[in-house]
């Protein structure tokens, strides 16, 4: 049984690469700026996971912000995202901080334990919300966090508190409620 009380999972729906393209954008910057996003809680040196990464709007910025000694795996269950990740890391000069990682629908696959965390407007994609949640609360390093941010115009209060409930039987504990424009948004510290 998933967390939405149905025997069979939903069908999965991601975000089809063509349209992420219009996600990176002046407008997007001024609005949902990812050095203001990410700044306050990502440290050089450390593993991140940007799950779910889309094109790399916050992969190539979190590359930036882990420094030379830090990585960030970018995830994501299809290639042609990776592939835009791998051109942006290159034309940025962080492709040597970025590893590409392509998931499977049920699981994410990293067996590296993880300094932080980044699920943006993607949660809601994941079909078996419980178990992507643990798998990640398992990576995560003590004390590591992890910033969950969905849309508000599509992912009601309910299903984002349902979330947050899950992540709590995982063992996670709210720390910060960002502001992010749009967004509901939430920091967990394991």
């Amino acid at each position: 049984m998933n967390d939405k009380g149905t025997e069979n999972p939903p069908a999965l729906e991601v975000c089809p690469p063509w349209l992420c393209f219009t996600f990176d954008n002046f407008l997007r910057k001024l609005l949902q700026n990812p050095d203001r996003i990410l700044k306050p809680y990502v440290k050089q040196g450390w593993t991140a996971l940007d799950v779910g990464p889309g094109m790399g709007y916050f992969t190539i910025p979190l590359a930036k912000l882990v420094g030379n000694t830090g990585k960030v795996i970018a995830a994501d269950l299809q290639q042609p995202m990776l592939d835009g990740i791998q051109h942006k890391a290159l034309k940025a000069g962080v492709q040597d901080r970025i590893e590409l990682h392509l998931t499977t629908s049920d699981s994410i696959g990293i067996s590296e334990p993880i300094d932080f965390c980044l699920s943006f407007w993607m949660v809601h994609e994941v079909p078996d919300r419980a178990h992507f949640i643990k798998e990640i609360a398992s990576k995560l390093k003590p004390g590591g966090l992890w910033l969950i941010s969905e849309p508000k115009f599509h992912v009601s209060k309910a299903n984002f508190t349902q979330t947050l409930e899950i992540a709590k039987s995982a063992g996670l504990s709210i720390t910060d409620r960002p502001n992010i424009f749009i967004s509901n948004a939430v920091l967990l510290k394991k």
